[in-house]
C-alpha cells in the first residue's frame, strides 16, 4: 500500500511539475521583471528631452537671424542719408555762389554793389533784376514833355484822415515849399518819420490822374521808416523788406470813381517805373523803380 500511495504521489509530481514550467514561461511578460524593459518602449522620456532641446536651439537660431535682417536693412539707409547729407550742403555754397545759408536752411540772397542805381532825385534805386524776378524786359520810358501849365495833386491820407491840394510844379520848375509839404503830408502815420518824397513819384501821378480823368487820390502808404516797414513785413509776404517806401520813391493809392484793375492798367500804360496789383485790399502800388509789374 504504501508502495502504491508512493508511486501515485510521484505520479502527481511529474504531472505538475510541467505546469508549473509551462506557468513559469507564460507568465514572464506580466511579471515585475518585465516593467523596466518595457517602460523604455513606451514611454520614450529620452526622446522627449533630446527632442526639446533642438527646437530650444532653434529657436534662437532664427531670432538672431531675424535681428540681423533688419540691423542690414534698416541702418544703411541712414548712413547712406547721413552721408549724403554733408555732399549737399558742400555742394551749394559752389553752386550758389550769391547765396549764403541761413538757419532755416534756405538761401537768402546777398546784395550785391551793382544792384543798385542813382535815381533823378539822388536816392539809390534798385534794378529791375535785383528787386522782382517777375520783371518784364520794358525799358522805362522818358515822361511826357511839360508843356509850363501847373501840375497840380490832391491827396486824402486815410490814416490821418486828411486832405491836401497842392501846386508842386510851374512853368516847368517844381516848387519846394510845395514839395515839403506833401513830403510831410504823406508822413510815417506810425513813427511820424518825414523823409523828401521823389519828386517824380508826384510826377507819375500827375500823368495817371491825366489819363484816367482821376480829380484825387486815396493814400494809404507812402514813405516808410526802415523799422515800420521791418514790422510790417514779418506781417505780410506781400511787403518787401527792400521796399522803395523807405526811400520815399513809393506810394500806394486808390482812385474814387475807378477799380483797381483800371487803375493798375493805365499805371502799366505809362511804363514810368513799378507797378503792384493787389485786388484783394483793393489798392495800387506806383515807384519810380525800373519799370516791373506783379
Amino acid at each position: 500500500m504504501r508502495a502504491a500511495g508512493l508511486g501515485i504521489l510521484v505520479a502527481i509530481v511529474a504531472l505538475a511539475a510541467p505546469v508549473t514550467l509551462l506557468a513559469q514561461t507564460a507568465d514572464p511578460p506580466s511579471t515585475s521583471t518585465d516593467k523596466p524593459a518595457t517602460k523604455p518602449a513606451v514611454k520614450p522620456p529620452g526622446k522627449a528631452a533630446a527632442a526639446k532641446p533642438p527646437a530650444a536651439a532653434t529657436k534662437p537660431a532664427v531670432k538672431p537671424a531675424a535681428q540681423t535682417a533688419k540691423v542690414n536693412v534698416v541702418r544703411p539707409p541712414q548712413t547712406a542719408t547721413a552721408a549724403a547729407k554733408p555732399a549737399t550742403a558742400a555742394a551749394k555754397p559752389a553752386t550758389t555762389p550769391g547765396t549764403t545759408k541761413v538757419a532755416t536752411g534756405r538761401a537768402a540772397p546777398v546784395a550785391h554793389a551793382n544792384t543798385q542805381r542813382t535815381g533823378r532825385y539822388g536816392a539809390a534805386v534798385p534794378t529791375a533784376a535785383a528787386m522782382s524776378p517777375y520783371a518784364p524786359p520794358a525799358e522805362k520810358l522818358a515822361p511826357p514833355p511839360d508843356d509850363g501849365s501847373p501840375r497840380t495833386l490832391t491827396f486824402f491820407n486815410v490814416n490821418t484822415q486828411e486832405t491836401i491840394t497842392s501846386t508842386y510844379r510851374r512853368g516847368g520848375q517844381y516848387v519846394p515849399t510845395e514839395l515839403q509839404k506833401l513830403s510831410t503830408f504823406l508822413v510815417d502815420h506810425k513813427s511820424g518819420d518825414v523823409i523828401a518824397i521823389d519828386p517824380e513819384l508826384f510826377d507819375i501821378l500827375y500823368h495817371l490822374q491825366r489819363k484816367l480823368g482821376a480829380s484825387s487820390f486815396e493814400v494809404l502808404s507812402a514813405y516808410r521808416s526802415p523799422q515800420t516797414n521791418a514790422v510790417l513785413a514779418r506781417m505780410s509776404r506781400g511787403v518787401a523788406r527792400n521796399s522803395l517806401h523807405m526811400q520815399g520813391q513809393a506810394i500806394d493809392i486808390k482812385v474814387p470813381g475807378f477799380t483797381p484793375f483800371q487803375v493798375r492798367q493805365a499805371a502799366r500804360e505809362l511804363q514810368l517805373g513799378g507797378v503792384g496789383y493787389y485786388p484783394r485790399t483793393g489798392f495800387v502800388h506806383v515807384d519810380t523803380g525800373p519799370v516791373r509789374y506783379w
